[in-house]
């Protein structure tokens, strides 16, 4: 595998995991309330601290288990089945309920003012346990861990290789913070236009990004199915 595609491959995993409605609503309320930058700057190091340390973990243990994630062997190829499966499965959902919904916001709409009402070390525990065990963040967090492990990189690589994973998935929270801490008042209109769009078309982004990804792995996966 090529520097760009490792690259590439790590940057389109991470966008997925970034690309979760209630983490990016939640950090969007809390910007628009009260201390903003001490909650929504705990937040998001949060969501960092959690991306890195799972994203470390599972090439840690898949070193110990001395896996072959070379294309076309059975590891790989069973990964990136199930994957594509799993996330074009996610994907197609929230199409559905997107189109089923119509303009109706999301159900987990209803409840988010209570979440970000939550005291601080509880709001960010809860955000860390709903990052972590989100089936398609799971799916997408053990393919990057193969690409690392496949890529075959001396540590100091794969610890840069992860420290840019982790940013990129943390881009879509990265960047509202600091747009307020740059300007919270010239931002807080676009903050709200964000928020809109996102309880009302937030579904829709995660299906489309879901099944591009869904159909890319199972692509992958029936290729290397044919080197078996």
């Amino acid at each position: 595998m090529s520097d760009t595609t490792l690259w590439a491959e790590l940057l389109a995993y991470g966008t997925g995991i970034g690309l979760s409605p209630i983490h990016i609503a939640v950090l969007l309320l809390l910007l628009l309330g009260p201390q903003p930058l001490r909650r929504g700057g705990w937040f998001v190091a949060g969501w960092v601290v959690t991306t890195l340390l799972t994203a470390t973990l599972l090439v840690t243990v898949g070193h110990t288990l001395v896996l072959d994630m070379s294309h076309g062997s059975h590891h790989r190829t069973g990964l990136d089945l199930l994957a594509g499966g799993a996330l074009v499965a996610i994907g197609g959902r929230e199409l559905l309920r997107s189109f089923a919904d119509g303009a109706e916001p999301p159900a987990w709409t209803t409840s988010i003012d209570r979440f970000v009402a939550m005291p601080l070390p509880l709001l960010l525990l809860l955000g860390a346990a709903g990052e972590v065990i989100s089936p398609d963040d799971l799916v997408l967090f053990a393919k990057s861990a193969g690409v690392v492990l496949a890529a075959q990189l001396p540590t100091w690589q794969e610890i840069v290789g992860l420290a840019a994973f982790t940013i990129g998935a943390s881009l879509f929270l990265l960047a509202p913070l600091i747009a307020v801490i740059i300007g919270r008042d010239r931002v807080i209109p676009i903050l709200e236009k964000g928020k809109q769009v996102l309880f009302a078309r937030g579904g829709l982004v995660v299906g489309g990004v879901s099944l591009g990804l869904g159909g890319y792995l199972g692509w992958q996966g029936i290729s290397g199915l044919s080197l078996l």
